[in-house]
Parts: C-alpha cells; structure tokens; sequence
C-alpha cells in the first residue's frame, strides 16, 4: 500500500491537543450565537473566542463580566466547557463510550494515561469511573454549602444555580462567577467575611487540583502516608508548604486594613487561590509589588499533574528544589522521600521552566510594549493566562486584539500542557551513536 493510502494514525498527544481546540471552537461558535450573549452586547468573534479558550481552558480571564454579559444558555454554554476542561476532553468522551457499552481499546486507553497522567495503563477505565464519582460527588457537596449563602438574595431557584455554577468552577480551578451583579463588587468580594463561602471554595479548589491519581491513593491507602506513591508525597507535601508559607506571608505583610477573622480568610484564600483558581476576596491591585510577585510564583507553579489546575505544577517545583540541593550537597542523585530521581525527570523539570519562563516574561514584555502598560501588571496577566488562573488586575478587557491573542495562546498552552504540544509537534528522534564527551563550566 502507498503511503499515502495509508491511514492517518494521530499520537496520544496530537489527540489531545486536536481535542482541546475542537472543543474551544464549538465553544466559541455556541456563544458567537445571537442568544447566547445579553442585549446590551454583540460579541465578536474574537470575545468569543477569547471565553471559550478560558473556560475549556479553566483559567477564569474574561473580556466582559460572565453575568452582565451572557444570557442563561450562554452561562450554561460556558460552565460546561468549563466542566469539560477540568475533567479532560478525553476523560469524557471514555466516560460516555463507556456508558454506551463500547469496548475500549488499548490504544484509547493509552491516549487516556496521558490525559490524566496515570502511572499505568492497567486499571484506566476503573479511574475514570472513580474520576467522574468524585468530580460530581464534590461539586454537588459544594453547590449544597454554598446554596444557604445565596438563597437569601437570589431565591431558591437562581441560587440553586448560582451555587452549582461556583462550586464547578471552584473545583474545575476556573475561577469564573456569577458575582458582577452590581458594580461594586467583583469575584467574591462581597463574601470576603463570609467562613462558609471561604472555606468551602478553598477545599474546593484544593481538591480538584490535588490530581487524579492523588484521589486513587488516598482511596486506596486510605490515611497511610508512607504507602503513598513518590508522586502523591510529593504533590501534597508541597501543597500544603506553599499554602501555609503564602499564607504567612500575606497575613504579616499584606491586609493591613482588615483585622481579625477577615485577615485570616484572606490570607488563606490569597494563598490558595492562585494554585489556578482565579477567585478573589481581595482587590489585587491593592497587594504590593512583593505580594504581586509572590502571587505570580504560585500561579506559574499551579497544581499537581493530571488535576483541574494549570501551572508548570507543584512535583516540577519540587523536583526542581531538591536538585538544586543535591547540586550544593555534591549529591550525585537526586532524592525525594528516600527514592532516587532519573535525570529524565530533571531534564523534564528543567525544559518546563525554561518554556514557562520564556512564555511567560516574553509575552509580558510584548504586551507592555503594545499597549503601553507597566511590565509587572502585564506579568500578572500573563502569569494568570499561562497558569490558567483568571487572577487579574483588570487589564485583559481593554487590551487590543493582537495582546489578547497572545493570552489565548497561552492559555492553550498551560492547559494543554507544554510537554504536550512539544510532543504533539515534533516527532521523537533516536540515535544510533552518541558523540564524544566534553564537560563545559557553569556558574
């Protein structure tokens, strides 16, 4: 057979990438609708493209006010992407082929590994039914904690609604709210006092950005640390480090006006909140230029691998850490929790850093030029955009086309997966010889 009569195979990571951006563009074709949008605006298509990428992307950046601007069905097109997104396209479409009775293929199970970042092909369908219990299990938990704090103010029907529509935005790490009623407020400002509201979007955001096989260990080893995977130590060992250092941070150098319980929840709740959420309490542009760039560190780190959040995540953070220790040390391995690190890993961890740094500093430098705007504000917005927080300082409406083009890139691209796309792109190259040694100084 010619090549050309050969039949088109995609890699695992092609799939993954075509699907992601077939869903934003049915996204942005149901919400470029007539009906999808409110009568006082007529999005182009570029807005809605712009809304689409954010929420399959779960990031939470708009260029107009999710309530003021979007009728019922247009709410409802946006938290299904959203719930699309944060579960993966293509845990979905396992889930409905399973429920459909099909026979899963080895090949589909493998593209499934990588989408959620299993350890292991065996055991996939059994984790995507788990996934799915424990997705719906926890945002229906959540809509049922937030439900008394809106049913005062918006009845029973539309807070059944509201509560729904934050706690899956919550645990999908999308950060997008229904809260921009009035102008006075903005995210969930007005709950700022409120311990249910805070507590109960904390965990969910935690929750969902913990990662799949997280949920899989604690299932299946209950509260033993020690059984745990090195992956599972190693994502909520630096979870909990990042949130509580953060925390300290913000409650001794920031908010100074609030006093008391308000301090403690907006402490929290600024340290956890960029771990990909894109929630606020607190007005960011308020924080100082250390709290700024001690809240775009924690949104370029993100969550755990093959959870609803973004970020370059927390093991690449933390793999990155300890060998720098095993670098001053003379270690020769890297070790994490008594195991040895492959150099692959390391090297992983390292072109990460490099992509997100570069991504990162150089759209934000591109854009202060464009638009004329101070470099640390633009690296706020491109920090939320890559991390796929939707944390903003208000800048992301009033950029011009080509700045918020950039933004849709990298969104994509956090969301997706910078190892993805890389992959995706090019075709791995094997050696048949190696070339001879030479050692080069650094440092």
């Amino acid at each position: 057979m010619s090549a050309r009569g050969k039949k088109l195979q995609l890699s695992s990571f092609q799939i993954i990438l075509c699907s992601f951006a077939g869903v934003i563009l049915l996204g942005a074709i149901l919400l470029s609708l007539p009906f999808a949008s409110a009568e006082n605006y007529t999005p182009s298509f570029s807005d809605a493209l712009f809304t689409s990428t954010s929420a399959v992307c779960v990031t939470g950046l708009v260029v107009r006010d999710t309530f003021q601007g979007w009728t019922l069905f247009g709410k409802c097109v946006i938290i299904s992407l959203i719930q699309i997104g944060g579960m993966g396209v293509i845990t979905i479409a396992l889930l409905i082929s399973c429920f459909a009775g099909r026979k899963i293929s080895l090949f589909q199970r493998s593209v499934m590994k990588e989408a959620i970042s299993a350890e292991k092909i065996g055991g996939i369908v059994r984790l995507t039914k788990r996934i799915l219990r424990i997705t719906f299990g926890c945002e229906l938990l959540g809509a049922l904690a937030l439900y008394p704090v809106f049913l005062p103010e918006y009845g029973s029907l539309n807070a059944c609604g509201y509560a729904l529509f934050h706690s899956i935005s919550a645990f999908c790490n999308a950060g997008f709210d229904l809260c921009g009623e009035t102008a006075a407020y903005s995210s969930l400002t007005a709950y700022i006092s409120n311990p249910l509201v805070n507590i109960t979007i904390m965990l969910l955001i935690i929750i969902g950005g913990l990662g799949f096989r997280t949920w899989d260990d604690f299932f299946a080893y209950k509260g033993h640390f020690r059984r745990y995977s090195l992956q599972t130590k190693v994502i909520l060992s630096t979870t909990f480090v990042l949130i509580i250092t953060a925390a300290l941070y913000f409650y001794c150098f920031e908010f100074g006006g609030l006093t008391g319980k308000d301090r403690i929840l907006a402490s929290l709740f600024q340290s956890v909140t960029p771990r990909t959420a894109g929630f606020n309490t607190v007005d960011q542009d308020a924080l100082s230029d250390s709290g700024k760039m001690i809240t775009i560190i924690l949104m370029l780190i993100g969550g755990a691998p093959g959870s609803t959040a973004g970020g370059m995540k927390v093991t690449t953070a933390a793999i990155l850490v300890f060998a720098a220790f095993s670098v001053f040390r003379h270690d020769e391995d890297t070790n994490l929790f008594k195991r040895r690190l492959e150099h692959e890993i390391l090297r992983k961890a390292a072109a990460l850093l490099l992509m997100y740094l570069i991504l990162f500093l150089g759209s934000a430098m591109i854009i202060s030029r464009l638009e004329n705007l101070p470099l640390l504000s633009c690296m706020y917005e491109t920090a939320s955009a890559i991390g796929t927080v939707g944390l903003t300082l208000g800048l992301t409406p009033s950029l011009g086309r080509i700045s918020q083009g950039i933004l849709i890139f990298l969104m994509f691209f956090g969301r997706v997966g910078g190892l993805t796309i890389i992959f995706a792109t090019f075709k791995s190259r094997i050696y048949g010889r190696k070339f001879p040694h030479e050692d080069i100084s650094v440092g």
